[in-house]
């Protein structure tokens, strides 16, 4: 059972052979604006955080938390007023367009809640075509161990519009995972899911961190999904405001409850149930520059405009 506590002071992760794991992505002091003025919105304040290598963590927090902007941010979709992003060891936060694109091609996976799936490809190529576009060959040992992973070798020659809303998703799911991400970033991917899609997404995600050695970071609304997760952090105002560790989805729930009722925690302080000790902390791709968000907490899957099914960030 997981018990709420306050996000502790964090430091620079060591990169000097010490024997500390590297985090997957951290962020120091965030900070993201919009606007100026009277009219500035900050959607994140000050934001540190660390994102160790093979854990499922998700983010929650109520609607203009910044919990999408924190993911955005983090992905390289959207660019910080200020602070650092490190994704893999690397500064993202000062990369030209064309580094940066070349980073989420490579070492970043997105699975949005739209799925993004071509609909003239079959499943098998759609879970290809970050590499085609990137003209990387096709690893054949790994992609038979995703695809087996997620349950759809009888599928793999099927369009979308042949496949459930729960198949597209592990499609997509699939094409984030096969060009060996260094993280996976997904933004509510069992949003359009009935429950029982959504337990075999969830379920998949999971897996691929226990059993492919996956980085996730989830952002979700929802206390089940959020249940799979190894660890959970919560967003309240811009600010991280708790997390949890091996939570259960009764243990989530309580904790929303509490922050409804009473606010988050301050900094410094632990929510009753006491301190506990926490755990040790523990890419589909995009090709075209990043578009930023309509809003402080934008999910990219919402845009009215036509979207890219390789690049969900720029309908061009």
């Amino acid at each position: 059972m997981g018990t709420m506590t306050s996000p502790a002071p964090r430091t620079a992760a060591p990169t000097d052979g010490s024997g500390a794991p590297e985090p997957r992505a951290r962020a120091r002091d965030l900070v993201k604006v919009y606007g100026s003025g009277t009219t500035a919105v900050r959607a994140l304040d000050g934001v540190d955080v660390d994102f160790a290598r093979g854990r499922l963590t998700a983010i929650m927090g109520p609607s203009g938390s910044g919990k999408s902007t924190l993911m955005h941010c983090l992905a390289g979709l959207d660019s910080p007023t200020s602070g650092s992003v490190v994704i893999d060891g690397q500064e993202i936060s000062r990369l030209s367009q064309r580094r940066l694109t070349a980073l989420r091609r490579t070492r970043v996976g997105f699975v949005f809640q739209a799925y993004n799936l071509v609909p003239t490809l079959t499943a098998a190529e759609n879970i290809t075509l970050p590499l085609d576009i990137a003209r990387a060959p096709v690893d054949r040992a790994w992609f038979d161990e995703v695809v087996d992973a997620v349950g759809l070798r009888d599928r793999l020659h099927h369009r979308p519009a042949e496949l459930s809303g729960g198949q597209q998703q592990r499609v997509a799911c699939a094409r984030a995972l096969v060009s060996r991400p260094s993280i996976v970033f997904a933004d509510e991917p069992t949003g359009n899911l009935d429950s029982r899609s959504a337990g075999e997404v969830l379920t998949f995600l999971r897996r691929s961190v226990d059993e492919l050695d996956q980085t996730v970071v989830m952002v979700t609304h929802d206390p089940r999904a959020a249940s799979y997760a190894h660890r959970v952090v919560f967003l309240a105002d811009g600010r991280l405001a708790g997390e949890l560790h091996d939570p259960t989805q009764q243990d989530i729930l309580d904790a929303l409850a509490l922050a409804a009722d009473d606010g988050p925690p301050a900094a410094g302080t632990v929510a009753p149930g006491g301190p506990r000790a926490a755990p040790d902390g523990p890419a589909g791709t995009l090709d075209g520059p990043a578009a930023t968000p309509g809003g402080p907490s934008a999910p990219v899957g919402r845009h009215a405009a036509p979207v890219d099914p390789v690049d969900p960030v720029d309908p061009a």
